[in-house]
């Protein structure tokens, strides 16, 4: 399966209406999409916004609302920690800010290589808490925490947009009145409201002072002061976001029978399969930026497959490109990601294509448009759909399907599946 993140699109007037994936010459997903079936897709529901977190859990056949704790857990497991029942974690963005403390741009202008940056981070003492404090792919990092009474109901330190100073972290409730549905924490087996109450008030005060004491430490490393000297954004703040405890997923090989295996360069969705039970592989050259090495990502696929039945191949470039409002960008990778698929065709039983969620140009962010998904493989029913894209994969034969459906869709089509009732 390979996930195109963020490929779809809406149409554009400077393409004459089309989308990029329409505009992009890619004869493998259009040969594909003749010999097998095609279909539009809400990965969560009609009308809702998926998240990267939450898209690949309902892609792997998870129900979203009754998996998801945050997005926090998965980024760090995808970034190799392990982590331990109780673990607070946080989604993490270096981002630039100015002497007046507001935001002027949420990625640091793309800032990578940041080890000496984490390195740094990671000297820093806390009262209250241990902390494990990880870059990942690009401007992407990973916050944990570990200790007694701490709480992921806690409030974002980003704002989702430059322009804006990062606001304080706060408590995600203020009084008793009422429960906010959240994950609640559980001591000796009953619901003790006003310690969550006072375990999310400590956390915020940690983390506020993490925030502080980051900041004095990258506004000072040399290798923001060499960026600073280079005209480029300095990675000179924390922003953090999406925190959570680990969540419990059924083991992807026990729910649907097969051995499965990632190969992936962003943390969040190797850390989505790791938290699965799959098999995660790391490849040399996957940045999961535009410029990723998919080559050696096909390959790896490729090694992975002949031990496992199944293969999630993820490829970030789509998304980046549409979140940097990069038409030519976009086109690009599609048009590269086409050309690794030709190296599955006659080595695969199935290949199916997807996208997990639409990122258009135009808006730069994710939008709740249906995305095309396609299946290709022997016995599948073919119908008249001769392209891949948005407008002819909603006159295909698998009509307009949930997220959740795609895996066991393709197990039923792999003689996995099990018959429902006598």
């Amino acid at each position: 399966m390979i996930i195109c993140d963020g490929m779809a699109d809406r149409s554009i007037p400077e393409l004459g209406y089309k989308t990029p994936l329409e505009i992009a010459k890619k004869p493998n997903m259009d040969w594909l999409a003749k010999r097998g079936i095609s279909g539009i897709m809400d990965t969560i529901a009609p009308g809702t916004t998926p998240g990267s977190d939450t898209a690949h859990l309902a892609l792997l056949g998870y129900d979203p609302y009754e998996t998801y704790t945050g997005r926090g857990p998965f980024e760090a497991a995808g970034a190799g920690i392990e982590l331990r029942p109780g673990d607070i974690a946080f989604r993490a963005n270096y981002a630039t800010v100015d002497k007046n403390m507001v935001i002027t741009d949420r990625r640091a202008g793309r800032i990578h290589d940041t080890q000496p940056l984490a390195d740094a981070i990671q000297k820093i003492k806390l009262k209250g808490a241990e902390f494990i404090f990880k870059s990942t792919a690009g401007h992407r990092a990973t916050l944990v925490l570990r200790g007694k009474g701490i709480s992921h109901e806690v409030s974002d330190s980003d704002p989702h947009e430059e322009g804006k100073k990062p606001p304080k972290i706060e408590p995600r409730f203020q009084s008793t009145e009422g429960v906010m549905p959240a994950y609640p924490i559980i001591t000796g087996g009953v619901r003790k409201y006003v310690y969550r109450r006072r375990w999310a008030a400590k956390t915020s005060k940690i983390l506020n002072d993490f925030s502080q004491k980051s900041h004095e430490v990258l506004k000072k490393h040399p290798m923001n002061i060499e960026r600073a000297k280079k005209g480029l954004p300095a990675g000179n703040y924390i922003l953090l976001r999406g925190g959570g405890v680990v969540p419990h997923l059924m083991p992807f090989y026990q729910k649907f029978e097969l051995k499965g295996a990632c190969v992936a360069a962003a943390a969040l969705v190797k850390g989505v399969c790791k938290l699965a039970g799959m098999t995660v592989v790391n490849v040399p050259g996957a940045t999961g930026s535009v410029d990723t090495n998919l080559d050696a990502k096909a390959k790896a696929a490729l090694e992975q497959l002949k031990t496992h039945d199944f293969a999630l191949l993820h490829i970030k470039g789509p998304d980046e490109a549409s979140h940097d409002g990069n038409l030519r960008a976009k086109i690009g990778i599609i048009e590269r990601a086409d050309g690794i698929i030709n190296k599955f065709i006659d080595a695969v039983d199935f290949i199916a294509i997807t996208a997990d969620h639409t990122t258009p140009i135009s808006f730069k962010n994710h939008t709740a448009d249906p995305v095309p998904v396609l299946i290709s493989g022997p016995g599948v029913r073919t119908d008249d759909v001769k392209s891949y894209s948005e407008r002819s994969a909603a006159h295909g034969g698998l009509g307009r399907i949930h997220g959740k459906d795609l895996i066991p869709i393709i197990a039923d089509l792999m003689g996995k599946s099990h018959k429902f009732g006598a």
